[in-house]
């Protein structure tokens, strides 16, 4: 840019920002001479979440060749441990759920897959709970239905998932469903079909389709159905 260029007129009204201060494997890393500490002339200080400063020592107030390791080893101390408090409430309400020694049996992936579902969305767990309404399982516009979901990455499949029930990810398995069904409605009311969208239920994992005359038509409304994000329960579209 040149410094006529507008947008260096809004810059002029910027405050002026801190650049970051150097990290941990910095000082780690330094080469031991204390002329390359006197440059830098930092504080013996580490920036805590919030962005504050935080002193790490009473005795030293800047950091040199001689307490480089003392300080390496204290700013790793107080991230490691920034966050007790708050992990400690966090198992302290998981032990109210299950006993928290329980845990030491899970790898952490397999928590997270407990916890979160599984992070792609294998259709063949979702065929296996899907229920229709007004159609048959074997009818084209069926057919059309879960070819179009073949088809989908993992991440329109999340969106699709979040269109019809609220959430990104699948449960662990089929017993984690308990009892959901995933809905699949078809009805006659919307005339001319080809010119209506779906309509999501997130509360009761239900969507409604039109009888949609082609496979195409059945694509360029349920794609662009799931890339809209949505707040309420009932979702109701038209063309």
């Amino acid at each position: 840019f040149h410094s006529n260029h507008p947008f260096c007129n809004h810059l002029s009204v910027l405050p002026c920002l801190k650049p970051p201060s150097p990290g941990i494997n910095f000082f780690r890393d330094l080469p031991n001479k204390e002329e390359e500490f006197d440059a830098i002339d930092m504080p013996f200080t580490t920036p805590g979440a919030a962005g504050q400063e935080v002193p790490l020592s009473s005795t030293y107030h800047r950091i040199n060749l001689a307490n480089r390791d003392q300080y390496v080893n204290s700013a790793l101390d107080y991230r490691l441990h920034e966050f007790d408090l708050q992990v400690q409430a966090v198992v302290e309400g998981l032990a109210k759920v299950i006993p928290v020694p329980l845990l030491s049996l899970f790898t952490g992936e397999e928590l997270r897959t407990m916890v979160c579902g599984h992070p792609d969305i294998p259709l063949d767990m979702l065929k296996s709970v899907a229920v229709y309404k007004g159609v048959e399982f074997n009818s084209s516009l069926v057919q059309w239905f879960w070819e179009i979901l073949e088809t989908f990455s993992p991440s329109e499949r999340s969106l699709f998932l979040r269109f019809v029930w609220g959430r990104t990810r699948l449960p662990r398995n089929i017993a984690d469903f308990r009892g959901r069904d995933f809905v699949l409605q078809v009805l006659d009311k919307y005339q001319p079909p080809d010119h209506y969208m779906p309509e999501s239920y997130t509360c009761f994992f239900l969507l409604k389709m039109p009888r949609y005359s082609s496979k195409e038509v059945t694509l360029h409304v349920i794609l662009p159905s799931t890339l809209t994000v949505h707040t309420n329960c009932q979702c109701n579209f038209f063309l």
